[in-house]
This record gives structure tokens, C-alpha cells and sequence, in this order.
């Protein structure tokens, strides 16, 4: 397996894989990156500066991803760790870690200061992940990234 920046031909299986584990988890499809307009269309969406996504394959299959973008309506130095998302079968098994290292090192490289992500508050394996890479709870959202329904908020220094 190995981790990759995006191609357009990942659109599809990128956007599956987010949109059913977002059902997975009980998650509402309004208010997360269920409806994002980017979850159709990833490849674009990430050939902005200082933006990139990264997907997870095995041979020729995707199997999940993250990326990296300025936060959106927010004046800073501050990036996001963007729609972080992985089949059920490679869950648990370092990938994960693997990938927000990746997406970290992008975001130092941009020169960001700060990742912030905003996640769901019964991803609770998710949560044990960010915080053990050294991300911290928030007590109020930083920007507008229209996931209203995104309850649990963390940063973390670069």
C-alpha cells in the first residue's frame, strides 16, 4: 500500500468512501463533508496553493484519504486536516497515523502554523487518533467551513 497525491480518476472512489462513512457513522449528510460540493469533485478542488489531498491504494483500489487547505474564512497561518476518510478493513492499522503524518509535513511545507480539523463526537477512534499525533479540543469551531454538524473541534502546532 502505499500514499499518493490525488488523481481524477480517484474522484469517485474518494467520494464513496466519504459519503458512506459518513452514513456509517450516523452522521447527518447536511452540515458535513457529505454535501460539500468539493466531496464530488476532489481532484479540483485540491489544485489550489497550498492545498493537496492524499489517497491511500492498494494496487489500483482507493482505500481512503486526507488533505491539506487554508482554513476557510479565517485569516492566519492555520490550515485544515480536510476529509479523512478510510474504508472499514484499514482502519486501526497505522494507516491513519501514517496519512495525517503525511498531510503534516505538506502543511509545514505550505508554512502553516497550525492544522485544525473538525470531526463528528461519536468518531471516538478517530478523536484517540488526533490526539495521540497532538492535536487538542477546541471549545468553539475557527472559521466557517459550513460543517455545522461537525460538533468536536481540535488544533494542533507545527
Amino acid at each position: 500500500m502505499r500514499i499518493r497525491p490525488i488523481l481524477p480518476k480517484d474522484n469517485t472512489s474518494i467520494k464513496e468512501i466519504i459519503q458512506s462513512s459518513i452514513l456509517e457513522h450516523g452522521a447527518p449528510k447536511i452540515g458535513t463533508a457529505y454535501s460539500d460540493v468539493a466531496t464530488h469533485r476532489m481532484y479540483e478542488r485540491y489544485q489550489m496553493p497550498r492545498s493537496v489531498y492524499f489517497v491511500l491504494e492498494d494496487g489500483h483500489q482507493v482505500l481512503g484519504g486526507a488533505g491539506v487547505a487554508q482554513l476557510d474564512q479565517y485569516e492566519s497561518h492555520v490550515c485544515e486536516l480536510q476529509k479523512m476518510y478510510f474504508i472499514p478493513a484499514v482502519r486501526g492499522k497505522g494507516w491513519g497515523k501514517k496519512m495525517i503524518e503525511t498531510c503534516i509535513q505538506a502543511a509545514r511545507d505550505f508554512q502553516f502554523k497550525q492544522m485544525y480539523l473538525e470531526t463528528m463526537d461519536n468518531m471516538h477512534q478517530a478523536q484517540g487518533l488526533y490526539k495521540h499525533v497532538g492535536f487538542e479540543l477546541l471549545e468553539a469551531p475557527l472559521g466557517d467551513t459550513g460543517h455545522f454538524s461537525c460538533p468536536v473541534q481540535m488544533l494542533r502546532q507545527l
